[in-house]
């Protein structure tokens, strides 16, 4: 059955009886920037489900370098650079874990392993490439901000 009964309309939102602040005409208005607050928890271990991936211990060995690094020396110039590096080994060790170890255990043959490293190569060169142009450009506080998402990853449960 189908009500008829009629639904109250929503009320019309308050407005202020301040003027909003003049800018001179033509002035960008620049959004206000997060950063790092010792008031903000760190970030914890999720309690939701995960895929995270084995890695060798040379690759965790560094991992730990460059993050201790930068978070020794936030102010250093050559963070970004590293990290970026270090962002496109793990990328690499992800796929080749995720999907070509999966191949490798399916017996699929030479041919079609073969295939699938290339199109995973390809796709892996894209990704580095478009993340190494978004970390170069970081600021220390959203380096760090990414290094402790890494860490979070890296954390042993």
């Amino acid at each position: 059955m189908v009500s008829t009964a009629k639904v109250p309309a929503k009320a019309p939102a308050k407005v202020s009886a301040k003027p909003a602040a003049k800018r001179p005409a033509g002035a960008l208005v620049k959004p206000a920037r997060a950063t790092p607050s010792s008031k903000e928890p760190a970030l914890a271990p999720s309690v939701e489900p995960s895929l995270r991936f084995y890695h060798s211990k040379a690759l965790r060995t560094r991992t730990n370098s460059v993050l201790d690094g930068l978070q020794a020396r936030p102010e250093h110039p050559k963070h970004g650079e590293a990290l970026a590096d270090l962002v496109a080994e793990l990328i690499e060790a992800g796929m080749d874990y995720y999907f070509l170890k999966a191949l490798k255990q399916a017996k699929v043959g030479f041919v079609a392993e073969q295939s699938a490293r290339l199109g995973m190569s390809g796709a892996v060169r894209l990704i580095n490439s478009v993340s190494r142009n978004f970390i170069v450009r970081m600021d220390q506080a959203q380096l760090l901000v990414v290094a402790s998402h890494i860490r979070s990853l890296a954390a042993t449960v």
